[in-house]
Formats: structure tokens, sequence, C-alpha cells
């Protein structure tokens, strides 16, 4: 099968500037590739993965147990391990005062894939062997505002976009289950530990949009459109 997605983004990011590797997420039961063996955490093979890294991520080799479970490879913890989750989140990371602000966060999020698919495959988008369920861009702020726009040129529907939760949570999770592009800056904690710049913004894109964002490229002024003000707007203006 031609894998069209390999070649499909280049305008895109030759417009936007795209300095980091459009990541490729896909989940699957099937195939084979990426790099298998060691322990990686989700977030860290999502930096890696930009830089032209690929990996095959299971239960396995997911170093992290909330990784594993937002990305739907492993049930939530029960019982012990619960209040241990209560008590990292509330007294340990600090990212939510309460254990009733935690289960806030995670009962108004969209749920996990639990039980979905085997393995993940996370790599850049060059190199993917499958077909993309998600598309994840690492950029700043002012690409993040033109991808946003793209992605909206054609049915003019409002990103509703779910900032909070993990990395793995919003960048991957929910847009896979929802099937609508997120924004996220990501945890906190997962910037920290993994050292991501400042300026980064993790952009999601279901990969059944692509082709429509692709397509706004030349037709809007967020991607190469030349902008057109008319003489009114300018003299109301001035």
């Amino acid at each position: 099968m031609e894998k069209k997605w390999r070649e499909e983004l280049d305008g895109l990011v030759e417009a936007l500037g795209i300095k980091s590797k459009p990541v490729a997420v896909t989940f699957t039961n099937e195939g084979s590739g990426g790099e298998r063996g060691r322990k990686v955490w989700i977030c860290n093979a999502l930096k890696q993965a930009a830089r032209g890294r690929s990996f095959a991520i299971d239960t396995e080799t997911s170093a992290c147990p909330g990784g594993s479970w937002h990305c739907g490879f492993t049930p939530p913890p029960q019982g012990e391990a619960w209040r241990g989750l209560q008590w990292f989140l509330t007294r340990g990371e600090k990212l939510t005062s309460s254990i009733v602000s935690f289960h806030r966060m995670q009962s108004l999020a969209a749920p996990p894939p639990l039980g979905m698919a085997e393995r993940m495959f996370m790599g850049p988008v060059k190199e993917a062997e499958m077909r993309p369920d998600l598309v994840i861009f690492l950029v700043n702020a002012e690409q993040a505002c033109r991808l946003v726009f793209l992605d909206h040129y054609w049915d003019g529907i409002p990103l509703r976009a779910e900032l909070t939760g993990s990395l793995c949570s919003s960048a991957i999770a929910h847009p896979l289950v929802t099937g609508r592009t997120n924004v996220t800056f990501g945890d906190w904690t997962a910037r920290r530990m993994q050292k991501y710049g400042p300026e980064v913004i993790f952009v999601s894109v279901p990969y059944e949009r692509i082709g429509n964002l692709v397509a706004a490229v030349p037709e809007c002024s967020a991607g190469t459109a030349e902008l057109e003000i008319p003489q009114g707007f300018l003299h109301r203006q001035t």
C-alpha cells in the first residue's frame, strides 16, 4: 500500500516553518518496527520521536504506569494503588489540591481507550510503516495558532481543547477517543522531567482530519494565501 502520509505534510511543514518532525502515533494489534527491548516513558518517546527515533510501546516497554493506563494498555489502579496515586498527585506532585479535584480531573476527561490495542507505534511520520491514527506537532505558539486555523478552515467548528491532565492523556488519549484536534501544554511534571523547551506546545490532529488541513494551506492566510484587506477596512482603521 502506498504510504502517502510520508510525503503528505511536506508543504505544511515548510509553510509553517516547523522544525521538529511531525510524530505519527498508531495503535494496532499487528505489525512490527520501532525500538523494543528497553522501557521508555511515553512523554520521553514523544520528544525523541520528534527528533527522529521510532518506538513500539506496550505493557512491557512502557516505563510509566500512568502512561500505560492513559493509553489504554492497563486498567486504572485499584484499592491501595489508587489511594497511593491520589496521595502522589495531591501531596507528591502537588498538581491538584485534593482527592475531590483529582476525581474531577479524571471523571470529566475523555476515558482512556482501555483494551483497544496491544501496542502503539510512535515515530516520525516520514518513517511510519502504518497509517497514523494521530499526528502530533511539537510547535511554538504562532505555529500552533496557524495549525488551529488551518484545522477548522473548512468546517468552522471551534476547537474544544483539553488542556489539563497528563501529557499522554491530553496529547494522545483525548484526541484519539474524541476524534477532535487538541492543543495542550502537557502536564508540568512531564515538561520538567523530560526537559521540554518553554516554547513547546503540542497539537494533536486525528489523521482523518489531516487531508483537509493540508488542503487549507494554499487557501487560508494561516497557510500561504495572501491576506487581502479592502480599502474601506483600511480607511476605517486610520
